[in-house]
């Protein structure tokens, strides 16, 4: 099997276990499936084709597909940013469809387009002569960890809401 078959099928069990569809519109789903395929190949991971990645999984893990933002845009706005996974409501009626904003922090964004436009394979993690600390979340729910600046929007484990993470510290 090939990987755009073995990534079309993943996608649409994940869609299925989750209670969304996959795109509806025939051309956009082969176009963002061949993403997918292009950057599995280009950095050895599914981040989202859609948005610029920096190269470097650790830096990437929340747009790494299905990304973390993919459950409050489709509760929303009834589909996810790309649009690859949509809502009932926009797979009985394509015609909603639409841009929907970027939930992903301008300041990610923005590093991985710094790295993504050197070709970097990492992300700058100095400004100027300070080192930004970077926090850690634990869901409440089901103990996920994450490190960064504030919670994820929905655990990718149990899909408790960010108001369920609090500030992880060792002791």
């Amino acid at each position: 099997m090939n990987d755009t078959h073995n990534i079309l099928e993943s996608m649409r069990k994940n869609a299925e276990d989750n209670g969304y569809y996959l795109c509806p519109d025939a051309q956009l789903l082969h176009d963002l499936i061949d993403g997918l395929v292009t950057n599995t190949h280009r950095y050895g991971y599914g981040s989202c084709p859609c948005r610029v990645a920096s190269g470097r999984k650790t830096a990437d893990g929340d747009i790494i597909c299905p990304c973390e933002y993919r459950d409050a845009d489709v509760d929303e706005y009834g589909m996810c940013y790309c649009g690859l996974f949509v809502s009932e409501a926009i797979q009985n009626n394509p015609s909603q469809m639409g841009p929907i904003p970027e939930r992903r922090p301008q300041e990610i964004q923005k590093a991985a387009l710094a790295a993504a436009e050197t070709k970097e394979k990492t992300m700058p993690v100095k400004s100027g002569k300070e080192t930004k600390n970077i926090k850690v979340w634990r869901c409440t729910v089901c103990g996920y960890l994450c490190a960064r600046d504030g919670p994820p929007p929905i655990c990718p484990i149990c899909k408790a809401k960010a108001e369920r993470f609090e500030h992880f510290t060792l002791g």
